[in-house]
């Protein structure tokens, strides 16, 4: 079974025969791969951070409850990554899925264009609604069906693109070639940048159009953007390296977590050698959560004689390479866990501090600053520490830390979780002094006080997206990756989740006292406060968390050292 699964894992043309390493992948293959990527990120940015201010200022709906239609919309999008991953794994393989999501994507744009432009599917306008000083009509739900109806089906094609694309991209690269293992590691990088400029355009550009010309342009551009990536990465088809699906990663879990739970009351056998097979092992023998290597023991009877044939079947037993993945994907748990407050922290940036903007003077000389462009200094924060981070950081690093990686995964993340509580502080007090002189003077600040909290998430999302994105790709075992970067993805999606639910729990709490849907009524930079608490007490633990983690090491190291020892001195700690 592992001698398949190995050849299966290697990398094929589009034919099915062995891939050409001089005329297929490279950063050729990987740059039109990016385009899908770039157009779903363009799309998604567009609509994320400027909905709520749709929401609030046109269908009249309550702050809170737009807050909250956005970050489910965000958090749906990004939990069904995992089904995309599951679908390539299982089946479909990362370029079809993804083919297939964009394709999706673009029908949900081109809905939602239909939706934001038809007078029909909106209330009567009514200027002062922020201001709570007239009543006005709401978006009814039938109203509300055609825009949700959309967002969904954009959440659905953008989930199968986000879990995918990034994993093809890499698929590019050969990890056991030197040269191409580096440029692997510069790819995800260059990843994050390429869609970052993506998101600068949405923020720029698309919102200007959204706000000055009509959201139905905005959201129409998106559409034949996403229509145009499909046939780009169609044509790339003669270029890529493909990797054939090698059946569902999930099904591989629950098989070996049922089948050490049957096996509990076996012993442990004296040598690793008489594990099913051990001999055939294609990923490294690890000494951690050993209950699960009972999975892979061999049923014998109580003549030591091999069982018949119809009871072999009914206690089948697992590989060491399966048993040995699925301790793999159970390792990424706990980073996985605490890195979900960084993205409740960065929904807030397509949230609240997207309304508060509204509340402040957005005057540049004649012109009037969108508040859903506010994100653009998130973004240019992003291309900034992306910018720097080959040239200058990791350099840097290198030399502070005496490790040619610079940083490590772990590493990225935990610096981006400093800078996103960092970033709540620095919210929380701008909210204090903005209510404080509209309310006791009548003064309204500039809009740009804003900038510090925008930068300071956009440097941590730098740090962090870069960090996880690595971390759950090159920690999962290879045929795993789809559902890895699902798995990675999902951290996003339970983020903005945790984000609705605080909302929620917190509205409660206050009976409406905290998130007014006048915000100079209400106390939002408590609500900020908050979440520099949850955010210093997550990294806590996360410090914790990655102190004890150990990096995936590869086979040959593990096939070079005795049977039994400590694999410790080839793992790198936090």
């Amino acid at each position: 079974m592992d001698s398949i699964a190995a050849a299966a894992a290697a990398a094929v043309d589009y034919r099915g025969n062995p891939a050409d390493r001089s005329k297929t992948g490279g950063w050729l293959a990987a740059g039109l791969i990016l385009v899908t990527e770039l157009s779903e990120r363009m799309c998604v940015i567009g609509i994320s951070m400027n909905l709520v201010t749709y929401l609030v200022g046109d269908l009249h709906l309550s702050t809170s409850y737009s807050a909250n239609v956005v970050t489910n919309f965000m958090g749906t999008l990004n939990l069904l990554a995992l089904a995309g991953g599951f679908a390539a794994d299982a089946k479909l393989g990362r370029f079809l899925t993804a083919a297939i999501s964009a394709s999706v994507a673009a029908a949900g744009a081109s809905l939602l264009t239909m939706a934001t432009s038809l007078s029909s599917m909106q209330p009567p306008p009514c200027e002062e609604f922020r201001r709570g000083e007239t009543k006005c009509v709401a978006a009814s739900g039938g109203q509300l069906a055609m825009l949700f109806a959309a967002l969904y089906i954009i959440a659905a094609g953008a989930g199968g693109i986000k879990a995918n694309i990034s994993g093809f991209g890499s698929d590019q690269f050969d990890e056991n070639d030197p040269k191409e293992e580096k440029a692997m590691v510069f790819f995800f990088n260059r990843f994050y940048f390429g869609i970052s400029l993506g998101s600068l355009f949405a923020v720029t550009v698309l919102i200007y159009i959204q706000d000055n010309v009509g959201r139905g342009w905005g959201y129409g551009i998106s559409a034949a953007a996403l229509a145009g990536a499909v046939m780009v990465l169609l044509a790339g088809t003669p270029r890529y390296r493909f990797r054939r699906p090698q059946g569902s990663p999930l099904t591989v879990v629950a098989r070996v977590m049922w089948r050490a739970w049957r096996n509990r009351g076996l012993p442990h056998p004296p040598q690793d050698s008489q594990l099913n097979g051990y001999e055939a092992a294609t990923v490294p023998r690890t000494r951690r959560l050993r209950f699960l290597d009972k999975a892979a023991i061999v049923w014998r009877d109580e003549n030591s004689v091999s069982v018949e044939p119809e009871t072999r079947e009914n206690r089948a037993t697992s590989t060491l390479t399966e048993v040995e993945e699925v301790k793999m994907v159970l390792k990424l748990l706990p980073v996985w866990a605490t890195s979900i407050l960084f993205w409740t922290i960065y929904s807030q940036m397509t949230t609240f501090s997207v309304e508060q903007a509204t509340y402040m003077n957005r005057k540049v000389g004649a012109a009037t600053f969108p508040s859903g462009s506010m994100s653009v200094f998130l973004f240019l924060s992003i291309l900034l520490v992306t910018s720097l981070n080959q040239r200058v950081l990791v350099p840097l690093a290198r030399r502070l830390t005496r490790n040619n990686q610079g940083f490590t995964s772990l590493q990225r993340i935990g610096v981006g979780l400093i800078f996103s509580v960092a970033a709540m502080a620095v919210a929380a007090a701008v909210e204090k002094s903005r209510r404080d002189l509209a309310n006791n003077n009548g003064t309204i600040i500039s809009v740009f006080w804003l900038v510090p909290q925008f930068c300071l998430v956009g440097i941590g999302e730098g740090f962090a997206y870069v960090g996880q994105l690595e971390f759950f790709i090159r920690e999962a075992p290879e045929r795993m990756k789809s559902m890895s970067t699902g798995l990675f993805i999902s951290t996003i999606s339970m983020g903005f989740f945790f984000s609705s639910v605080l909302v929620t729990v917190v509205d409660r709490a206050t009976n409406g006292g905290w998130i007014k849907d006048n915000l100079d009524r209400g106390r939002l930079d408590y609500f900020y406060w908050m979440l520099v608490v949850l955010g210093v007490l997550n990294y806590i633990v996360f410090l914790g968390v990655g102190r004890k983690h150990q990096y995936k090491v590869h086979v040959f190291q593990w096939k070079n050292q005795d049977e039994g020892s400590d694999h410790s001195k080839n793992v790198e700690l936090i």
